[in-house]
């Protein structure tokens, strides 16, 4: 059984996420101690005991520790089951990282398509929200060999909750390794200004001032307006999308009470204009993210990142735990910095450049 501190790197939930992946992925068991120790509300709290549960419906596992405010898991995997899968978090809890936690498997490891419906938050702070999930994740999943589709039946924001949306899974034999490490001039933008069960003049005010401060930084850009059907609660959401690059990244703010529709703009547009300037492909969300795909590819990968996180590094010392693989950054947290994934040896349990069989101990 391999043994995890949740208090290690950025302490959170992602912990829990890559070692529930990553154990129904190489059938390997582990015990997470500490759960999300460096938080204000340590321990499981909804959306991550959704995470667990999800992970073992799709195995049928056996666990112990599963309730909230719970500093300890035991996880045990059992094999993965293509299907129709529903989930519901309970809270406004992000459903995209109960989806992060399931594809992976449900990809490598299932015998057919399946189907995941997830109720909760689709847009949440600290969480990739669902426009980032369809523009960005999808699109680098892609290009690597894994396709997922994806809907928004419903937005759902904090604290109401209730929004859904629904991802079919297509099996993927193989991953392809990823080589990106030139990014060109991003002189002009797409995106939107949203509003759920709010004024439209909220959704103006934001789109007027993500373009104005696009167009100081020297990026044109179009930004309609959306309303947004069904949702249970108030919402705002300003999207900015770089097209230009390899693959369309978008950043986006969020709206909350209190927050002027300015300060929802120029949070989407700070964070834009920070990976513009960095001159590198894939922002600090993706090369987290694409580091758990990539160590099950028998390829080598190599990307360079705008901004080196303290999520990238957890995560790569959680994959270690469970997969053999060389796995290296060439750069300190909060910089620009390359990720380097070594291909496969034969002794890391990959046939013929599928997938592995049975990663080392």
């Amino acid at each position: 059984m391999i043994e995890l501190d949740g208090s290690a790197g950025e302490g959170g939930g992602q912990i829990l996420r890559s070692a529930l992946a990553l154990s129904v992925l190489t059938g390997r068991p582990f015990k997470l101690v500490n759960v999300r120790a460096n938080r204000s509300k340590p321990g499981l709290q909804p959306q991550h005991l959704m995470c667990v549960k999800a992970a073992g419906a799709i195995c049928g596992a056996s666990y112990k520790g599963a309730a909230v405010g719970s500093s300890v898991l035991y996880f045990e995997p059992g094999g993965v089951k293509s299907g129709e899968y529903q989930f519901s978090i309970g809270t406004a809890g992000a459903t995209s990282l109960v989806l992060h936690t399931v594809y992976l498997p449900l990809a490598l490891r299932g015998g057919g398509p399946s189907t995941v419906t997830i109720t909760g938050g689709t847009h949440n702070t600290h969480a990739p929200c669902y426009h980032f999930n369809e523009t960005t994740w999808a699109a680098y999943l892609r290009r690597i060999g894994i396709a997922i589709d994806q809907e928004m039946i419903r937005p759902g924001f904090y604290p109401r909750g209730g929004g859904e949306v629904r991802a079919v899974i297509h099996p993927c034999s193989r991953v392809n390794g990823l080589t990106l490490m030139e990014c060109p001039e991003l002189s002009t933008a797409g995106g939107f200004s949203a509003v759920a069960s709010l004024p439209e003049s909220v959704a103006r005010r934001q789109a007027k001032r993500l373009a104005s401060r696009l167009k100081r930084e020297r990026v044109e850009s179009h930004i309609p307006l959306e309303e947004w059907e069904g949702s249970l609660g108030p919402g705002s959401v300003a999207g900015v999308i770089f097209r230009q690059a390899p693959v369309p990244t978008l950043f986006f703010g969020l709206g909350e009470r209190g927050k002027p529709a300015e300060t929802v703009a120029d949070e989407a547009a700070d964070e834009a204009i920070r990976y513009r300037d960095m001159k590198a492909p894939v922002d600090p969300h993706s090369a987290d993210q694409l580091l758990l795909p990539l160590v099950f590819s028998p390829d080598a990968s190599e990307y360079r990142t705008s901004d080196v996180t303290r999520h990238t590094t957890t995560n790569i010392d959680t994959i270690r735990k469970f997969v053999d693989r060389d796995i290296s950054l060439d750069a300190p947290e909060g910089a620009p910095g390359t990720v380097r994934i070594t291909a496969a040896t034969p002794s890391a349990g990959y046939n013929s450049g599928s997938l592995p069989t049975g990663p080392k101990a």
